[in-house]
């Protein structure tokens, strides 16, 4: 039968308990304590019910619910003795079908794994979306697994056994995340586009206006006109931008542009070419800004018909993962698609922004397509070069874009013309994930600074040069790495990082004479990052002066610190809160183009639990199609807030 929480809530509890029966292998304690903090508002309410009470046992009780779940391809699928799910599972895998080969790896991987840690490899063989993981996979998971510390482990043991249960209640309910695996699908077919030399090995690598890149914009042009918006174009610096009307205009407003009128998003129609100008008061607007008014913008209140921004961007680390940025633009195309299926319209329009560029990957312009958005494109990015020697104008012009300053200019946004600009993201850390909690609130993004520099000292001889006379760059920078390390701890919220590392036509048998590298600091505020700078700074000129060489360093970016809108924030936890999830705020330690309209427009984010302990820029980066599910229907009820605000 298919259960309604309804009759969940309303059953005696051994009937209750009979109809979850299964969710945890052999283990129907869990259920029976979840099921005293009934009534359950939703099924994710429910959810989090049986994720604390496992929390709250005992290190014992937890040990034996996992040596409770059968080894996968193990002994008791081979004596067919596997509960009706774990054989469901083990069968939707592949598991029962085993080449020779295929099945001595699984014994040898599970004795292995056994001995290391004391209990059975646990994993959710259904995957983040549902269907079932692959063989390959799944050696591949425990191959990795193998290496963790046990108990790290042992708590990702536990939160595969969660998502087991969280699957099995899906099916007892009837309710599959429609709309979460519809997302998680979008964002398998983008990642089918990504640059030579990593496509071929399975790799997504998507940088600014190559041949990927706009290949993931022209599907995303499809993908918004497929889901109703009223206007999809690309703007001049490759922004995917898409539009959904208000319902009606308000005074003044004219419903569509006027015969031969453009929008300056690039070739777009306009909506409403007569919206006012900033500081403008409507007769009744969004209390969006009259709070502590963002960083160089006064405070205001916005008109009906104005609207609402969003999205993230598309572009990849190299090697990166299919949900950093990308989330935000499909979470935002999934709701456009709800309300034109529903035929409905709000007070105010929804602008989804996709935009081109956020990592600084191939240019040193970080945040430049939503940077265009707030006017703060640095006309000297347009003449920086690449790897290949491309300048970015010239990359603009063979990508079809004006490559004009101008026209990038044009693309400045009045922010009198909207309510605010809000973000979904996926965590890219492991807070939510260890917490076993879906969604989390943001409270504030961490101020940050990067730069390129080398060290230069002497390449000499391996062999003839001594200890005491070496001018080694690559060392120098290595003392500066570890140096760093201990000033970044001092502070406990700091971070510093050398991510690149580079020995310019290095020689096994030559000292080191030049070493490039980049650095990335960041802090909860920019006071805290200012001091993290002035000293990684101050230490790698002692360094350098100490060992005798010298060094270059340019700073390629910086952002400040981007508090959420208290208004804002308090939209997005209203909305965790009717999913019946309690609300958890965390900063962001990532940057992310709700910095950049930080500075023109209140701005507040909605993170989304990562798989894999949280890991992004990482192809392990990962989320499931229930958890992207709960973040519609949290975009979803937050468009429902302010349409109620207009209202009222």
């Amino acid at each position: 039968m298919t259960l309604t929480l309804d009759q969940l809530n309303s059953a005696p509890t051994d009937v209750a308990l009979a109809w979850l029966d299964g969710l945890y292998e052999h283990s129907p304690w869990i259920a029976e304590a979840a099921l005293a903090q009934r009534p359950f508002a939703s099924l994710a309410a429910l959810k989090w019910a049986l994720v604390q009470v496992l929390e709250a046992a005992t290190l014992e009780q937890q040990l034996a619910l996992v040596r409770a779940h059968p080894e996968l391809a193990g002994k008791a699928m081979v004596a067919k003795s596997l509960t009706a799910e774990s054989t469901d599972e083990q069968t939707r895998a592949g598991l029962t079908h085993c080449t020779p080969e295929e099945f001595e790896r699984l014994q040898q991987l599970n004795r292995d794994y056994n001995a290391r840690f004391g209990f059975p490899f646990i994993l959710a063989v259904r995957g983040p979306r549902g269907t079932g993981l692959n063989k390959q996979e799944i050696i591949a998971t425990l191959e990795r697994r193998l290496h963790h510390p046990v108990d790290v482990e042992r708590a990702e043991a536990l939160r595969n056994i969660h998502r087991i249960a969280e699957i099995r209640l899906a099916d007892k309910f009837g309710e599959p995340p429609e709309w979460g695996d519809r997302v998680w699908d979008w964002h398998e077919d983008l990642a089918r586009h990504s640059e030579p030399g990593y496509l071929e090995r399975g790799q997504l690598t998507v940088t600014y206006l190559t041949d990927a890149h706009r290949a993931c914009a022209a599907e995303l042009v499809q993908r918004m006109k497929a889901s109703g918006f009223d206007e999809v174009g690309i703007d001049a610096v490759g922004n995917v931008v898409g539009r959904y009307h208000p319902a009606e205009p308000a005074d003044g407003f004219a419903a569509g542009p006027p015969q031969g009128e453009t929008h300056p998003l690039g070739g777009l129609r306009t909506a409403a070419p007569a919206l006012p100008a900033q500081g403008w008061t409507g007769r009744r607007g969004i209390d969006s800004g009259d709070a502590a008014p963002c960083k160089g913008r006064p405070a205001q209140r916005r008109s009906e018909g104005a609207y609402l921004l969003t999205g993230s961007h598309y572009d990849t680390v190299r090697n990166g993962g299919k949900y950093d940025g990308r989330l935000g633009i499909f979470v935002p195309i999934a709701c456009v698609q709800q309300l034109h299926e529903a035929g409905r319209r709000l007070p105010f329009g929804i602008e989804v922004v996709a935009f081109a560029e956020e990592e600084g990957q191939r240019y040193k312009a970080t945040f430049l397509g939503s940077s265009a958005l707030t006017g703060h494109f640095d006309p000297a990015w347009l003449d920086q070069r690449d790897a290949q020697g491309v300048s970015m104008r010239e990359a603009m012009r063979a990508a079809d874009l004006p490559g004009e300053l101008s026209a990038i200019q044009a693309l400045r946004r009045d922010p009198a013309q909207y309510l605010g600009f809000v973000e979904v993201h996926i965590e890219q850390g492991p807070v939510l994930n260890a917490l076993n909690l879906p969604l989390g609130v943001v409270t504030s993004i961490n101020a940050s600074v990067r730069y390129l520099g080398e060290v230069v000292g002497m390449a000499s001889h391996a062999g003839t040069t001594p200890m005491n006379q070496r001018r080694d760059a690559a060392a120098a920078l290595a003392e500066f790495m570890l140096a760093l390390e201990r000033r970044a701890r001092l502070d406990g919220d700091s971070v510093a990082t050398v991510g690149q590392l580079e020995v310019p036509n290095g020689s096994i048998n030559v000292v080191p004479g030049r070493c490039r590298f980049s650095l990335d600091l960041r802090a909860p505020s920019d006071a805290q990052r200012d001091a993290l700078a002035r000293d990684a700074l101050a230490e790698l000129q002692a360094i350098c002066e100490r060992r005798g060489v010298r060094h270059t360093l340019e700073e390629t970016m910086r952002a400040s610190a981007a508090p959420s809108h208290p208004a804002w924030q308090a939209r997005w936890e209203r909305a965790v809160q009717a999913l019946g999830l309690p609300v958890h705020r965390l900063p962001s330690g990532a940057g992310h183009d709700a910095m950049k309209l930080h500075e023109v427009m209140p701005q507040a984010m909605l993170f989304v639990r990562g798989l894999n302990g949280g890991i992004s820029h990482n192809p392990l980066e990962s989320s499931t199609g229930h958890d992207i599910d709960l973040s519609v229907r949290a975009f979803a009820h937050l468009l429902d807030q302010l349409a109620h605000e207009h209202k009222a």
